[in-house]
This record gives C-alpha cells, structure tokens and sequence, in this order.
C-alpha cells in the first residue's frame, strides 16, 4: 500500500551561513534605512515568517508577479512618495556598504535615479560585457563595462504614468537616460551574482578571501 506525503518544504538558500536575504537586509538596516519593505512571490509564506522578527514589512504578490516597476508601486503606500532604494536579494556584495555609498552620492537637484555599478572585472564569476558606461560627470549610457548591482536610489513620481500593472524599471530608466538624470556609482569592491547555484560558491571563497 502507498501513502501519499507532503514534500519537505525546501530550506532558504543560504551564503556564508546566512539566509541570502539577510545578507541584503544587513545593508538597509546598516545604512539606516526606515521602513524597509519586501515584495514576496516565490516561497512567500516561508519568507513572511523568517522577516516577522525583523519588523521588515511584507507584501505578497498574487497571483500576478509585477516585476521591479510594478513591484516598486506596489509598495508605495508603505515606502511613501519619496526617493526610495531598491534592492535585489540574488547578490553578494565585498567591500564598503553599497547603500552607504549611494545615500552619501546621492543629489537630487540632478538625479532620478542612482544605481550602483560594478566594472566587470570586479564582478565575480560574470561572463558578460556590462549594461552601462560611466561618463566622467557620473551620469551613464547604456554600454559595455559595468553591471548593474542590482541596489538604486530612484524617484518614484514617475510610476503613476506607466498603465501596466505588471513592467521593468528599464521604462522609468529610458525616460531619465533621456532628460540625462540617470546617474551611476562605480562601486569600488567586489560583487557576486547569486541567483545561479554556482554562485553561492563563487560568493563564499569571494568573501572567505577576506575581501569584506
């Protein structure tokens, strides 16, 4: 006779010995970020549970995933009107807190959005050719050279013109590339994507060689 069972819920991914998210919320919470929220999809019961102690706040995306514009509105009555940081979970950052450094270079009198950009070849383990270059004033163009890290500072004002429920961030990024309010960070440490499983180990000799 067979019994039906229940899978064993799969643990979060670890790095280093910690949740990956706690690796990201470590930034926010260092750079004195207040409120922090998350946008959860995948696995969201199990998240909901591991942030409740965080005083993160959680927001669930159902049943339609709305992707890192959609998202990003999708949390504005708990973020408010003003520029925020958005933050991608599937990285491993070395080096001086990115959040930081984006807080202490960020002017919003020419800026709409400031992303923190990692010349490829600090970029560990990437095999591509980048997604900006840097001009000599910080702004950026859509070029070889740099990867985008995944953590922004952006205005918000603008997502209440976009129809969709469900878009990228690139639209609100094409509009400020075009009135040249995009800027970018040169980030001077080490990055490491993570949303590949060869990743946490790239990640984990990234940090276990002391470059943290």
């Amino acid at each position: 006779m067979k019994a039906l069972t229940a899978d064993k819920p799969k643990p979060m991914i670890h790095v280093a010995g910690k949740p990956l998210i706690d690796h990201t919320l470590a930034l926010a919470q260092d750079a004195g970020c207040s409120p922090i929220a998350a946008n959860l999809h995948y696995k969201a019961d199990m998240l909901v549970k591991h942030l409740e102690p965080t005083g993160v706040k959680t927001i669930i995306e159902h049943p339609e995933i709305l992707e890192t514009g959609g998202g990003l509105r999708n949390a504005l009555p708990v973020l408010g009107t003003v520029p925020v940081v958005t933050m991608n979970t599937d990285a491993i950052w070395s080096g001086s807190n990115p959040v930081t450094l984006l807080k202490e270079a960020w002017n919003p009198d020419i800026m709409d959005g400031l992303l923190v950009c990692v010349p490829v070849g600090q970029a560990v383990g990437y095999t591509g050719s980048g997604d900006f270059i840097l001009t000599e004033n910080g702004s950026i163009e859509r070029g070889d050279g740099n990867v985008y890290g995944g953590i922004q500072i952006i205005k918000t004002e603008f997502l209440q013109q976009i129809e969709e429920t469900s878009f990228s961030l690139n639209q609100l990024w094409n509009v400020m590339l075009e009135e040249e309010r995009l800027f970018g960070l040169r980030y001077p440490g080490q990055w490491c994507d993570v949303g590949h499983p060869a990743g946490i180990k790239m990640a984990e000799d990234m940090l276990g060689a002391g470059r943290v």
